[in-house]
C-alpha cells in the first residue's frame, strides 16, 4: 500500500467516522405507551441535542376517530421526533401518515412489537409479526401517501416462532415495500401466558440474533432495543449495529442522556448539571400550567433526575407530595430546585 492510498484510507475512514457520528437513528428514546408523552420529551431534549424522540403508541383509531390534534401535539424544541402508529389496515395507516406529515414528524413508526391482549384484539403489535405480508401492505401505503421515512419496531420472534429464519421471513417482505430501518427489541414476545410488563423481562435477551441480521441484510439499518443500561454498551453495540434503542433506563434515570451528546455524537453536553436542566424546564412548565396542564402531569417524568445523588430522595419526595395537589404551582418546582442546591446534594458524573 503506497502513500497515497494510505492517506485517501485515512480520509475516508475520517468521513465515515463523521457520518456514523451523525447518524440520525444512533441513539433512540424507546416509545412507551403513558411514559414518553409530549411533557417527557420536551425534558429530555434538554438533556440531549442528537436523541430521537418517539411519541408513545397511537393507535390509527384514535387518530382518525378521536382526539386528532391532542394525539399529534408536541413542541417544536422536540424536532428530531417521531409519531408512532398502531394499526394493521394499509388504508387507516396511509391516512395517519398524511397526517403525521402535515403535522411536522421526522419520521413514522410502526408498532409491530406490543404484546398486550388489548393491542391482539385489534390486530396490531406483536401479533403482525406473523403475517409480514399485510404488515408489507402497510408500509408501502405509508410511503406512497407520505415523503416521510417509515420505519418499523418489532420483536425478534412470536411465542415459539423464535429462530433467525422466521425473523428473515419477516424483515425481507417489510424491506421490498421500502422500510429500510429496523428497530428490533432482542427479545422474542410471548402473546399468551406472559403480561406486557413480563415480556419486557422474562423472554431472554438475544443481541446475537440481532447481529446475524446486520450480517446477512448489510444494506439495511438496525437499531437494537431491550436491556441496555450504560454507555459502554451502547458504544459496543455501535462498533456493529446502526443505532440503539433505550427506553426504561433514561426514565427512571434520565441523567445518563446527559452524556450522550459527548460519548456518542463527538459535541460538546447539552447539559452541565441537573439544575440547568430544571431551569431550563420552568418556562414550559409556565407555559403549561397557564393553558392548564396540571403540575403532576409534568413532574412525573423529572423524579428520577437525582437518581444515585445524596439528596436526591428527599427531591423525589418533595415532588410527589406537593406537585399533585389542586392548584399545585410553579412555586412547587421552584422549591425543588431551591433544595438542590443545597447539601447533601452533590453532582455525579
Amino acid at each position: 500500500m503506497g502513500p497515497m492510498t494510505v492517506i485517501l484510507v485515512t480520509l475516508y475512514n475520517a468521513a465515515m467516522t463523521e457520518f456514523t457520528m451523525h447518524e440520525p437513528y444512533r441513539f433512540c428514546i424507546a416509545p412507551m405507551l403513558d411514559w414518553t408523552d409530549r411533557h417527557e420529551r420536551y425534558f429530555l431534549r434538554l438533556l440531549s441535542r442528537h436523541a430521537r424522540l418517539y411519541t408513545e403508541m397511537v393507535t390509527t383509531g384514535a387518530l382518525i376517530h378521536g382526539e386528532t390534534q391532542r394525539f399529534l401535539q408536541y413542541d417544536p424544541a422536540e424536532h428530531p421526533v417521531a409519531l408512532q402508529l398502531g394499526g394493521c389496515d394499509p388504508d387507516e395507516l396511509a391516512y395517519c401518515a398524511r397526517l403525521a406529515e402535515q403535522a411536522g414528524f421526522d419520521e413514522v413508526n410502526l408498532n409491530v412489537g406490543c404484546p398486550s391482549d388489548r393491542v391482539q384484539s385489534g390486530r396490531f403489535g406483536a401479533c403482525l409479526m406473523a403475517d409480514p405480508g399485510l404488515v408489507a401492505r402497510g408500509v408501502a401505503a405509508m410511503r406512497q401517501a407520505s415523503s416521510l421515512p417509515v420505519t418499523v419496531k418489532t420483536r425478534i420472534g412470536i411465542d415459539d416462532q423464535d429462530s433467525d429464519e422466521f425473523l428473515q421471513r419477516f424483515i425481507e417482505p417489510v424491506a421490498d415495500a421500502g422500510c429500510t430501518h429496523f428497530m428490533l427489541h432482542a427479545r422474542c414476545a410471548w402473546l399468551q401466558g406472559l403480561s406486557p410488563k413480563e415480556n419486557r423481562d422474562i423472554p431472554p435477551l438475544n443481541r446475537d440474533r440481532v447481529l446475524r441480521m446486520k450480517r446477512r441484510y448489510p444494506a439495511l439499518r438496525f437499531i437494537i432495543n431491550g436491556g441496555i443500561t450504560t454507555l459502554q454498551e451502547c458504544q459496543d453495540l455501535l462498533q456493529s449495529l446502526d443505532g440503539v434503542m433505550l427506553g426504561r433506563e433514561i426514565y427512571h434515570n434520565p441523567w445518563l442522556l446527559a452524556s450522550v451528546d459527548a460519548a456518542l455524537f463527538g459535541e460538546p453536553r447539552q447539559a452541565q448539571s441537573r439544575g440547568d436542566v430544571l431551569r431550563a424546564f420552568l418556562p414550559y412548565v409556565r407555559r403549561e400550567l397557564e393553558n392548564g396542564t396540571a403540575l403532576q402531569h409534568m413532574t412525573r417524568h423529572i423524579l428520577g433526575l437525582y437518581r444515585g445523588v445524596p439528596g436526591g430522595k428527599r427531591f423525589r419526595r418533595h415532588l410527589s407530595e406537593q406537585a399533585h395537589k389542586a392548584g399545585a404551582g410553579i412555586t412547587v418546582l421552584e422549591d425543588a430546585i431551591a433544595m438542590t442546591e443545597q447539601e447533601p446534594f452533590r453532582e455525579i458524573a
